[in-house]
């Protein structure tokens, strides 16, 4: 499934998500790297010390779709910004001023 303004696809599907009980917040882009990491998660009692290689992919895919979410709201103000200065001041310039 393609997301619009996203580099990134769903991989996995709706089915997937909720039959492997993922919260309706955490169901992006990066879900299909959340269900590994917390089928590990419960199977080694949640200990910080484990699945630090699953932790750590899904938290690099989910830091990779703010920095892009960020980028796209950066461009979209720049735009902004630019069509403010074309448009046609509400208080006219004098000639003297």
């Amino acid at each position: 499934m393609e997301v619009p303004g996203s580099s990134k696809k769903m991989i996995a599907t709706q089915q997937e998500m909720v039959e492997n009980k993922v919260p309706i917040p955490y169901r992006d882009q990066c879900a299909h790297l959340l269900i590994p990491l917390n089928k590990c998660r419960q199977s080694e009692f949640y200990l910080p010390w484990k699945c630090e290689n699953e932790r750590h992919v899904y938290e690099k895919c989910e830091y990779e779709l703010v920095m892009e979410r960020m980028l796209l709201a950066q461009k979209l103000r720049e735009g902004q910004k630019n069509q403010q200065e074309q448009s046609i001041p509400l208080i006219p310039k004098t000639a003297n001023a």
